[in-house]
């Protein structure tokens, strides 16, 4: 086990406020010191990782070391997204952790299938949702060995980072 925290971006892809505003609440509570950006669609989702549009500016979009991505959102949904990503080669070695409200046996397979690395319901009190942050945090953050391109250098750069559109 490492035993130590490293800084690492979150980005959560939910379209819910609700869902958005209590997993920055536990991620707080659960002492990550993380720093969490939220889009509200998987076009929106794509865009941050491409850094297209309003993410085009280098310091707005830092590459994320882990995405927390629900199914459900308009536009693109999240398993349109989760397959995108999981084909690029720049993207690809990202996390993800589906983290949704379906418990639908049809949605586990079919997101292992495209490259999910966890499947999560999401919990129904904040308490559980802090649990689950933590046990996120202490996987993804203290014990896991994250590829080096998914840490950002102490200057705030990405050794290698994605210019596709």
């Amino acid at each position: 086990m490492k035993g130590r925290r490293q800084t690492v971006t979150i980005l959560m892809a939910d379209d819910d406020e609700d869902d958005c505003l209590l997993a920055r609440e536990a991620l707080v509570e659960s002492r990550l010191a993380n720093d969490l950006h939220i889009v509200r669609d998987g076009e929106e989702l794509m865009d941050y990782l491409y850094q297209r549009g309003k993410y085009a500016d280098w310091g707005s979009a830092p590459r994320p070391g882990l995405i927390l991505l629900d199914l459900n959102m308009p536009k693109k949904d999240g398993r349109e997204a989760l397959r995108e990503i999981k084909s690029d080669p720049l993207l690809r070695q990202i996390p993800i952790i589906v983290l949704t409200t379906s418990k639908a046996e049809q949605d586990i397979y079919r997101s292992y299938e495209l490259g999910a690395n966890s499947f999560i319901s999401k919990p129904v009190t904040f308490a559980s949702l802090v649990e689950v942050m933590k046990t996120v945090g202490k996987y993804w953050f203290e014990i896991v060995e994250l590829p080096l391109e998914q840490r950002e250098n102490e200057d705030g750069h990405r050794p290698s980072q994605s210019t596709s559109s």
